[in-house]
């Protein structure tokens, strides 16, 4: 199912955590650019908005409700969750937030092609999830699988598969052939500060601390991963600062700041990367 005229290339929102705005503001500069396409990939927090937006929601209704949201509703506290299940929260509570806007959607009900990436701790290998892949399934239990970041949210069992963050997957996994046809791929990554020096371990609930920072430096460190040459002609890096993929109570402004860098960085870096190629192409 590709639009008339063609697919300029398949964006892949990769990782983010709950910088959502920074993906919205992405696909703002995208439709700003009038660039085509018809599949699109999630990853992490990108499989969120890919979502939404997959599911016919205009930008300016995603960007609301990302700008409404308290993240930190979605934050457990459960020591026996994490013994238990791998995670401080169940994140039974973020999935329902997240069918609230889908309202029970499957992958074959969406009006684009959706692709949303989870990673099997077992193996590390993707674990896909798409209309032809897993056409029945709730596009919300996928987002779900996609967004389970160590130790906050619990681990997910799907068939013989363990689900966790789609984020921690190598490069090689996300960069393939979405469209099934050659379609080119764009990877649009963040990339944060580490201020993991300034979470403080000490007080009443050290253990509550010392969690924060070890999932903090992790998906940090996952954010600063080395992109392999190979792979940087198709991909785009939004530098969020300081803000890191697990900062659960962003501020108004933090957030209008990460929907401006998405936007900024998408408008300055894709007339470069992708239609100054394909005028060269073009040149007989």
């Amino acid at each position: 199912m590709e639009q008339q005229g063609g697919s300029d290339f398949v964006p892949i929102f990769a990782g983010g955590g709950t910088r959502l705005s920074a993906h919205i503001g992405i696909l703002h500069a995208l439709e700003t650019l009038d660039v085509k396409f018809d599949h699109l990939v999630g990853v992490s927090g990108g499989s969120i908005i890919g979502a939404l937006y997959a599911a016919g929601l205009s930008l300016p209704n995603i960007k609301k409700l990302a700008l409404e949201t308290n993240f930190s509703q979605f934050k457990g506290y459960s020591l026996r969750q994490l013994l238990k299940a791998g995670g401080l929260s169940t994140g039974d509570g973020f999935e329902q937030w997240v069918e609230s806007f889908l309202e029970g959607r499957c992958f074959k009900d969406l009006s684009r092609n959706l692709h949303i990436v989870a990673t099997d701790v077992m193996t590390g290998s993707p674990v896909i999830f798409n209309r032809e892949l897993t056409p029945d399934l709730m596009v919300s239990k996928a987002v779900r699988y996609s967004m389970s970041i160590p130790l906050l949210f619990t681990f997910n069992q799907y068939g013989e598969h363990i689900l966790v963050d789609g984020s921690i997957l190598a490069e090689d996994a996300l960069h393939r052939d979405w469209s099934g046809c050659g379609t080119p791929v764009i990877c649009f990554r963040m990339r944060s500060v580490d201020l993991s020096n300034n979470v403080s371990v000490g007080g009443l609930f050290p253990l509550k601390s010392y969690l924060t920072l070890l999932v903090r430096t992790f998906m940090n460190t996952i954010s600063r991963e080395y992109i392999n040459d190979k792979f940087w002609d198709n991909t785009v890096v939004v530098n969020t600062g300081s803000i890191s993929p697990v900062e659960f109570n962003l501020s108004d402004a933090d957030k209008e700041q990460l929907f401006l860098q998405g936007y900024n960085t998408a408008m300055e870096v894709i007339p470069l990367k992708v239609f100054t190629e394909r005028a060269a192409s073009d040149k007989p």
